[in-house]
């Protein structure tokens, strides 16, 4: 397991991915660590403290998180047809506070909370997939998820969650094709949404942000690209370890 952090900005660009063995995880209702990491809920407030080095280059990241908002989202919601792969947004509007000491950054803003789980692989089942969250002025949010599963099916949500939480699926809008990555990642998006900015770019993954047409305004919207096909290549699997070291060792 990993605790993922991307911090983009200048002076204060990280990454960091180091995944750590069973003997360095503790979880329980309201605690998940990993090494020297840490998750808690309190009842209200997810609190993430942070205790990370970046890769490749070694840099720290150490800090506390507070994540408000959490009330329940959806349900989870079944990605591919077999039902083994299940994603729920948990939050789609959260207020995210960030107090970083290494290095020294403070932000408060928009965030949001989803869940993934699998009982395979990712890349036993999807070829690729595609994902936006489009935060609205009103308080609501888009959301949408297109997979291509491994025998060439394909599965796209469209929700539009508004502010009391309710939501709506709607499958009838349309998407368009964006510029590909400096890698060949394709992306897609709302029919209208324009590229803004690469955040990541790896060979198997894109991050990116969009501008979306929503109502005569353009909107944040924050965009990935995953291509499981390419992550399967040997090659990929090689450079791994680079940006996603292992750390062996005991959780304290």
């Amino acid at each position: 397991m990993a605790l993922n952090v991307a911090l983009y900005g200048d002076g204060a660009r990280r990454w960091t991915m180091t995944e750590r063995g069973r003997d360095q995880l503790t979880a329980s209702a309201d605690t998940l660590r990993i090494g020297p990491s840490a998750l808690e809920w309190d009842g209200h407030t997810l609190v993430v403290t942070l205790q990370e080095v970046a890769a490749p280059w070694p840099r720290r990241v150490r800090g506390c998180i507070r994540i408000d908002g959490l009330l329940p989202g959806l349900r989870p919601i079944d990605l591919d047809a077999a039902g083994l792969h299940r994603w729920q947004p948990i939050a789609p509007r959260a207020r995210v506070s960030v107090d970083l000491d290494v290095p020294a950054l403070r932000w408060t803003g928009d965030g949001y909370v989803d869940s993934n789980q699998g009982d395979v692989p990712l890349e036993r089942s999807f070829a690729s997939w595609q994902w936006c969250r489009t935060p609205r002025p009103d308080g609501g949010a888009f959301i949408r998820y297109d997979v291509r599963e491994r025998e060439g099916s394909t599965r796209a949500l469209r929700l539009d969650i508004a502010a009391d939480g309710s939501v709506q699926f709607d499958g009838a809008r349309p998407s368009s094709p964006l510029e590909p990555s400096r890698w060949g990642i394709a992306r897609a998006a709302h029919d209208g949404a324009a590229l803004c900015r690469t955040l990541e770019d790896g060979p198997f993954y894109a991050r990116s942000l969009l501008a979306t047409p929503w109502q005569g305004q353009s909107l944040p919207t924050f965009h990935e690209s995953l291509s499981l096909d390419r992550f399967r290549q040997r090659w990929v699997q090689a450079m791994l370890p680079f940006r996603m070291p292992r750390r062996a060792g005991s959780a304290r």
